[in-house]
């Protein structure tokens, strides 16, 4: 699951500012110092802003109870799967630039050619990227963002931060989320160019098209879990590592199901390796 982006827009940064101005005036979960078992569980949680970040939650629980999800059931029952494929493929190569860029910052040049190759392929013979032409001839889509490439550079994720709208993430990935928000080069062609809707009709759609994506296994989240909150605090800290090391959990790492960004509709999502045997070296 990749939570941390509902909005790929201008408006993701705003939302963050919000949050980390928020966590200025909220009270934090301070360690428990007399239990040790109680103290190693606070580090591992990594969560000192829980109590803000379950009244965030609680607000984006009923947000998507009340309307994320309706719509979600909607999209899915309205398009048919090859219209929702399709939506999902273009949005994907919009952020081609993104993806090149982060695999080249990451100094995974092999990465970055073959997120080149896609975007050329799928571009022309895709039909602006409609169809996954790359895919189906041996180059499957890996996301990059720029969370993964500040986690390559060594910076430390920082404490568990959810954010409104947006949901789990950490200090880490915000700025990566509100740097890329800013950078990517459709959004900057769009306000500079007075067409400022576009990153907002984008960002909502690729919301709902991710949500329609996760319904089931959400509701099953839900339905199984004590804690809810704690379940998707676990599930998204080790989706990150994962996408952090290309798919490759560390040596050590506590296995949790997986939780997939955009699964086909048609075919149940399976993890990708493009990593070649390989996986970024981080700390996440």
């Amino acid at each position: 699951m990749k939570l941390p982006g509902f909005f790929r827009s201008r408006g993701a940064a705003a939302a963050i500012a919000l949050s980390l101005s928020a966590i200025t005036v909220s009270g934090c979960v301070l360690p428990p110092r007399d239990d040790p078992a109680a103290l190693a569980a606070y580090k591992e949680a990594n969560d000192p802003l829980e109590g803000f970040n379950r009244a965030i939650f609680g607000f984006n629980e009923g947000t998507d109870i009340l309307l994320f999800r309706p719509a979600a059931e909607i999209y899915r029952t309205v398009l048919p799967n090859p219209v929702r494929n399709g939506i999902r493929n273009f949005l994907r190569n919009l952020r081609s630039p993104l993806d090149i860029a982060n695999n080249l910052l990451q100094g995974d040049v092999a990465g970055a050619e073959v997120a080149t190759k896609r975007f050329l392929i799928n571009t022309t013979a895709g039909v602006g990227g409609v169809m996954d032409i790359a895919a189906d001839n041996g180059l499957p889509y890996r996301s990059e963002d720029l969370g993964q490439t500040l986690a390559v550079w060594g910076v430390p994720e920082g404490p568990f931060l959810v954010l409104p709208l947006l949901g789990p993430s950490n200090f880490r990935d915000a700025a990566g989320v509100a740097g890329e928000a800013y950078g990517d080069p459709l959004n900057l062609w769009a306000t500079n160019t007075d067409h400022d809707e576009i990153p907002a009709v984008r960002g909502i759609v690729g919301g709902i098209d991710t949500r329609a994506g996760l319904i089931e296994p959400i509701d099953d989240l839900r339905r199984n879990s004590l804690d809810y909150y704690a379940s998707l605090r676990s599930l998204y800290r080790q989706n990150r590592i994962s996408e952090i090391n290309n798919g490759q959990v560390p040596a050590g790492s506590e296995s949790y199901p997986e939780f997939p960004e955009f699964p086909e509709d048609d075919a149940a999502p399976a993890p990708v390796d493009n990593s070649n045997g390989t996986a970024k070296s981080s700390k996440p």
